[in-house]
């Protein structure tokens, strides 16, 4: 039987060789689509404006200029325009002008040369309560690993999205709903750096002295579902009415709390 399987394996490779085809990937060309990525908090509206990069050109984060972008408060019907933060091509459009809980906002969005704008809107439910953070290392086979918790008193039949940063710049973040309340609290763990810093990827990697900050924002179901796509590399459901936009409009106060990473002051779980 081995030495018929060896006669077999020449032919087969023959056979495989014979069926090499180059393929050529063409790309459709599409008009860049608007992504619009707006949010107002108890501290004040930021919104950014980029679009989509056809798959052949390197990545485009350059802010859309000359866009006329509105917070209009539906609950007490004052409205502010929202401007560039700065000069640079990176600056978002901003206001300090806060929201207020329980109040129900509508952000639109006019790009320049257009005559229909994009609008979004949403509610600003009860802040979170603020969260309690620990660090722990624990065993996994390759390493011990830094584990960061993450507790709060949550409500059954509300969504949260907690987002982490390290020294101000993003980290990690998860969107999680009700389902995931026990004994009237969300306890959610994210694993953060290895023990052995020199296998660590530089993207994950904590060193002594850098300060973990977490938010947590109270969601709506759509806006958990949205989030939910992203993480699985989906562009989500669609939440803007108008011409064709990705993104999302989140009005939603910040429940914060810090923690330093000092990794000899760590204890073992």
């Amino acid at each position: 039987m081995r030495s018929r399987l060896l006669k077999l394996l020449p032919a087969a490779a023959l056979l495989l060789a014979g069926c090499e085809k180059e393929i050529d990937f063409k790309y459709r060309d599409i008009e860049p689509i608007l992504v619009i990525e707006g949010s107002v908090t108890q501290d004040g509206a930021t919104v950014s404006l980029t679009e989509t990069t056809p798959m052949d050109e390197p990545m485009n984060r350059r802010q859309v200029a000359g866009a006329t972008v509105r917070l209009t408060d539906l609950t007490d019907g004052t409205t502010v325009d929202l401007i560039p933060s700065g000069t640079s091509p990176e600056d978002p459009y901003v206001s300090p002008q806060g929201g207020i809980e329980r109040h129900r906002y509508l952000l639109s969005v006019t790009r320049p040369g257009t005559a229909e704008a994009n609008t979004a809107e949403c509610l600003m439910p009860p802040a979170a309560a603020t969260p309690e953070l620990t660090l722990a290392w624990i065993e996994m086979p390759y390493d011990r690993v830094a584990v960061l918790q993450t507790r709060f008193a949550a409500e059954p039949e509300q969504c949260y999205w907690i987002r982490v940063y390290r020294n101000d710049e993003a980290y990690m973040w998860r969107a999680v709903s009700g389902n995931m309340v026990y004994a009237g609290e969300i306890n959610e763990v994210f694993m953060t750096t290895r023990k052995d810093t020199s296998e660590e990827e530089d993207d994950t990697v904590l060193v002594d002295g850098d300060v973990l900050t977490v938010t947590v924002a109270p969601i709506s179901r759509e806006m958990h579902d949205y989030l939910e796509a992203i993480g699985a590399d989906s562009t989500g459901p669609r939440l803007f009415s108008g011409p064709m936009a990705l993104g999302y409009f989140l009005a939603a106060p910040l429940s914060t709390a810090s923690i330093t990473f000092h990794p000899s002051e760590i204890p073992d779980f």
